[in-house]
């Protein structure tokens, strides 16, 4: 099935009601967020841990994976984002993966959940993902319960955190996407040419649409991971004329397009020596050279049409589902988890609690704002 690509310019105009619409959906993401970690975060995250990991991890995937559906919905319906996907066709089965994107902005991480959203694997996606973003209010707090690894991109001081955490990851019951950006910063032109005199200056491929990857981490997650790893999946992300940022993706200004590319790589096919990996992620970052290149001249990936669009209506169902979870309104089938019936009755005895800590917050907000405001 071929998609065409559509011809509108990348950027829309910032109008008055884009800046409106932005900033009412953040507003609803980050009270979501905050209303998710203090009603579900404090019992999926750390009481039923005491008990399963296991089970701590599935309930924080069904709680989390709910809202994280909103980016996507948010994306793909509110600003007509079309997400374009290409290559090969990713099997319906669960499979443990991990994930190897090139970085060309700030938000190819986001842009991640769009495909994990159609494979259903939402709430089981983590990110190897720079510490300062783990500092941030609300969503930082949200990556620390879903386990996202937080990295300071010096091995020296990252390599004992690191392996620490995919040692964690080794149970083949739990669900696992684990992404990986090996370039370890986002593309830029300055960065390039750093890139390329290092390589011109090591005997390296010199590269223009990707920085030259790091491949110490990449190493280490096959080396922990291996025996317990299905693929490992490549991913090439591609805009046109030029790349959005956070707040572009918030107001709807850009992207029109996103353009990924998905290849998948049996782990047999990847060798085992840290040496022959840094090897083969080195090539593999030359063919996605190559690749962004050829994208930049066609407008667009082979073999177009691999995964279909997101369903509006279940994707907001899945999220609006969270809150009405808390109060208790869904009746659970005699097919419900066990997980999820401890999890219900456990929030509801809770909800006195987190009811009196969201008003403390909201009046402390106000009290800000009015502060502020003299």
């Amino acid at each position: 099935m071929a998609i065409e690509s559509s011809n509108k310019q990348e950027t829309r105009a910032l109008t008055p009601l884009r800046v409106l619409r932005g900033v009412f959906c953040l507003l609803i993401l980050l009270s979501t967020a905050f209303v998710i970690l203090v009603f579900c975060g404090f019992f999926t995250a750390v009481i039923l841990r005491f008990f399963s990991i296991h089970y701590s991890r599935k309930a924080t995937a069904f709680f989390f994976g709910s809202w994280l559906a909103l980016w996507p919905f948010l994306f793909e319906k509110i600003n007509k984002t079309k997400v374009i996907f290409s290559g090969e066709t990713l099997p319906e089965r669960e499979e443990r993966v991990l994930i190897i994107a090139n970085h060309r902005t700030e938000v190819d991480w986001m842009y991640l959940w769009d495909l994990a959203l159609r494979k259903g694997r939402l709430g089981y996606i983590k990110y190897v993902l720079k510490s300062s973003l783990m500092k941030l209010p609300v969503f930082g707090w949200a990556f620390h319960i879903l386990e996202f690894i937080s990295v300071e991109r010096k091995w020296e001081v990252d390599e004992s955190t690191m392996r620490h955490m995919l040692s964690s990851f080794k149970n083949h019951q739990d669900p696992l996407w684990l992404a990986v950006f090996p370039e370890g910063t986002d593309f830029t032109e300055q960065k390039c040419i750093r890139s390329q005199k290092y390589a011109s200056e090591n005997g390296l491929p010199i590269l223009h649409s990707v920085l030259l990857p790091k491949t110490k981490g990449f190493a280490a997650c096959m080396e922990e991971l291996r025996d317990c790893l299905d693929a490992v999946y490549d991913i090439t992300i591609g805009y046109k004329n030029r790349c959005p940022t956070f707040l572009d993706n918030a107001f709807g200004v850009a992207p029109s397009e996103v353009h990924i590319n998905v290849r998948r790589i049996v782990v047999n096919d990847i060798p085992e020596s840290e040496e022959k990996i840094g090897c083969w992620l080195m090539d593999t970052f030359s063919k996605k050279d190559k690749l962004l290149l050829d994208f930049q001249s066609r407008g667009c990936f082979p073999h177009q049409g691999t995964e279909g669009e997101i369903a509006g209506v279940s994707c907001l169902m899945n999220a609006v589902g969270v809150p009405l979870q808390r109060r208790g309104r869904s009746r659970l089938g005699s097919g419900t988890s066990y997980t999820h019936t401890l999890d219900f009755r456990i929030m509801r005895c809770l909800g006195l609690y987190s009811d009196i800590i969201i008003i403390i917050f909201l009046f402390w907000v106000f009290r800000y704002v009015i502060c502020f405001m003299k």
